[in-house]
């Protein structure tokens, strides 16, 4: 595997490189520099950059203007790779749902400076499915502790209720999968809720920590070929993916430009 760009300390900001005008932190150990600002109580918004979303921050400057604003952005998609890669920069892509992963383990067996062990909270995905995966990661994971779930469906009442549940319960790590760019949107106007934590936004994460759907085999993602799996799973979804071709023909333009 290529070696990410060297990282500084995990007190320090990150170095950046930029994707289509969005920032993209360079570092060797993301789960690291995360749970590094977990213990402090420091909190974050991690964004998981893909072509998609870089694509759409071309049409949509308030989400630009997010990705610029989070503290840690990591090269979820392949897209990323290739197009840092044709400017030299060896990276490796980190999908957010294995970043996720790697920090609620992490969470499980550390201790804050308070003391306390981190709590998480699962918000998003359709009725039952958050708490399905809450129920799998306990089965799989006793000793991590998850101060709630809810689903991303919630309209008016119920959902200020919810921003309120969250307020009281001030979780450590908040996951919110409603994906791109609601969940980006989301975080930045919620994050005031809980200052402290790490949050994280990990779109389709919930279906498959569930069993709800299931995730590309491991050759497909090695090959950098998620994509071809998950339009095969849902293959409403190919008007979307021609933002694919058009990302990756823009970013050998802007580079011989």
């Amino acid at each position: 595997m290529p070696e990410l760009l060297e990282s500084l300390s995990e007190s320090e900001s990150p170095q950046s490189a930029s994707v289509l005008g969005c920032p993209i932190h360079l570092l060797q150990d993301y789960p690291r520099w995360l749970t590094e600002r977990l213990r402090q109580h420091q909190g974050a918004h991690v964004v998981t950059l893909n072509a998609e979303m870089a694509m759409l921050t071309e049409k949509m400057p308030s989400l630009a203007e997010i990705i610029r604003e989070a503290d840690l952005v990591i090269p979820d998609g392949v897209g990323v790779v290739f197009y840092l890669w044709l400017r030299g920069k060896a990276v490796q892509r980190c999908p957010g749902i294995e970043l996720a992963e790697v920090l609620l383990r992490q969470a499980a067996t550390m201790t804050l400076e308070n003391g306390d062990r981190p709590s998480a909270f699962f918000y998003g995905g359709a009725p039952g499915v958050s708490e399905m995966a809450a129920r799998s990661w306990q089965q799989q994971v006793p000793e991590l502790a998850i101060a709630g779930t809810e689903h991303g469906y919630l309209q008016g009442e119920d959902q200020e209720a919810v921003k309120q549940r969250i307020k009281a319960l001030q979780p450590n790590i908040i996951l919110v999968g409603m994906g791109v760019p609601r969940q980006e949107f989301w975080i930045a106007e919620n994050r005031v809720l809980c200052p402290q934590a790490i949050w994280i936004g990990v779109g389709g994460s919930f279906d498959i920590w569930s069993g709800t759907k299931n995730r590309a085999p491991g050759w497909l993602r090695n090959n950098g070929l998620e994509w071809v799996y998950r339009l095969y799973q849902e293959p409403w979804r190919w008007r979307r993916m021609l933002v694919l071709p058009h990302f990756a023909w823009k970013s050998i333009i802007s580079l011989l430009g």
